[in-house]
Formats: structure tokens, C-alpha cells, sequence
């Protein structure tokens, strides 16, 4: 009897062993692969403040355009106004009507909810407002294929305008507002939100929109001769 009650106790420590191997098994399979949250290969989402500030990258690249074209109009150089409105096309369908609506539904509400940093985010919505305004005016002049005095003269003040204002608002947005936005959301709203961002490009751009967009841009930088990065290096 008591070498059956041995046996007994012996196969209940191997099944017991084999129980806590198979856990710590299982524990470390999850901590090396399973965290991973991607099949192979996959590309990892891309957090909301990474995906708009790529999106002010090309916004940059636009500003640069519209530096050159205003350049062009004070030293009276012909240029094909049709690249001007193409650049400011771009602005209206992908950065105002996107980007831009992207910020003001789903992260200046939360500034607004958590009481933090109000006054800048009041301010970035009078400029998105003063933005807009400026964007039209550039595309009603950009109609017609040669400018008067008058709104050449306008034309150069509104890209002026438009340069000075969306610089520092970028950069203030980089610099301020993303890094704080991650502190007052939960990991898993700034999860979803992510995804909710690329789902919202991809409706309306398809899913290579922001390639795309880049794609546009480039071709203009290029009508315009100011493509290759290498000429902007100063001969030192």
C-alpha cells in the first residue's frame, strides 16, 4: 500500500514539474514572440504625433515651394502659375482638410477636456481658420495663367503670410503639443488612435495616400527645379 501511495505522489510531482515547465515555457515564448503584436515581416503601426509630424514634413516641402514661387514673383522670373496651385491643391485636400481636421477632432478636444495647454491650442485653431482663408485666396488668383501688378503683389504678401504663420505653428506643435498629448490619453487610446488616423487616410487617399502625396510634391519641386537636395548646401 505504501508503494502504491509512492508511486502515486511520484507521478503527481512529474505531472506537477511538467505543469510549471510548460508555464514558464509558455511565459517566455510570449515575452520573446508574442509581444510583438505584428505577423513577420509587418510593419509596426506608426503612434498618431510620428504620423502628423511626417505629415509636417511635407508640409515643409510645400513651404519651400511656396518660398521659391514667391522669390520668382519679387525678381520678376516667369514660372508656370499652374505648379502654385497645384502646391496649394495639395494644402486644401491633404493638409487642411486632413491633417489639420485630424488635430482639431481627435487631439485639441482632449487638450480642451484635460484643461492643458488651452491657450496654444486656441491659438493653433485661429491659425488653422487664418490658414484656410489664405488657401483659398492663393487658388482663386492661381486661376488664370498671368498676374497683374496688383496681384502679383498680393500674391507674394500671402505667401509671405502663409510661411510666416505655419513655421512656428509646426514647430510648436512638435516640440509642445505631441509630446504632451501622449501624457494625457491612455497606451490604449493612443493605440487606437493611431490606427483610427491610417484608417481615415486611407478612406479618403487610398492606402498609399501619404506616399502618394510625397509623389505630388516631388513632381512639382521638380517642374520647379528645386528638387535635388544637394543644391540647397552652402559652399563652406
Amino acid at each position: 500500500m505504501q508503494a502504491d501511495e509512492n508511486t502515486i505522489n511520484d507521478r503527481r510531482g512529474f505531472i506537477g514539474r511538467g505543469i510549471q515547465i510548460a508555464l514558464i515555457s509558455g511565459i517566455t515564448s510570449i515575452a520573446l514572440f508574442g509581444c510583438k503584436g505584428k505577423e513577420e515581416g509587418e510593419e509596426k503601426e506608426v503612434s498618431p504625433p510620428e504620423d502628423l509630424m511626417q505629415e509636417h514634413g511635407l508640409l515643409n516641402r510645400i513651404l519651400l515651394i511656396y518660398d521659391h514661387c514667391k522669390t520668382s514673383l519679387i525678381n520678376k522670373q516667369s514660372f508656370d502659375l499652374a505648379t502654385l496651385s497645384s502646391a496649394a491643391g495639395i494644402v486644401r485636400s491633404f493638409v487642411e482638410e486632413y491633417h489639420e481636421k485630424q488635430e482639431e477632432n481627435y487631439l485639441f478636444p482632449r487638450f480642451q477636456k484635460a484643461n492643458q495647454l488651452t491657450d496654444l491650442v486656441a491659438t493653433l485653431t485661429q491659425q488653422h481658420n487664418a490658414g484656410r482663408s489664405i488657401t483659398e485666396q492663393l487658388m482663386q488668383l492661381t486661376k488664370s495663367s498671368s498676374l497683374g501688378q496688383s496681384e502679383n503683389e498680393r500674391l507674394i504678401n500671402l505667401l509671405g503670410e502663409f510661411n510666416t504663420m505655419y513655421r512656428p505653428h509646426e514647430a510648436r506643435e512638435d516640440t509642445v503639443l505631441f509630446p504632451a498629448f501622449r501624457k494625457i490619453v491612455s497606451q490604449h487610446e493612443y493605440d487606437s488612435l493611431g490606427e483610427e488616423f491610417e484608417n481615415n487616410e486611407h478612406k479618403l487617399f487610398g492606402s498609399d495616400g501619404f506616399e502618394t502625396m510625397v509623389n505630388r510634391v516631388s513632381e512639382i519641386e521638380k517642374k520647379l527645379g528645386i528638387y535635388e537636395l544637394a543644391q540647397f548646401t552652402p559652399k563652406v
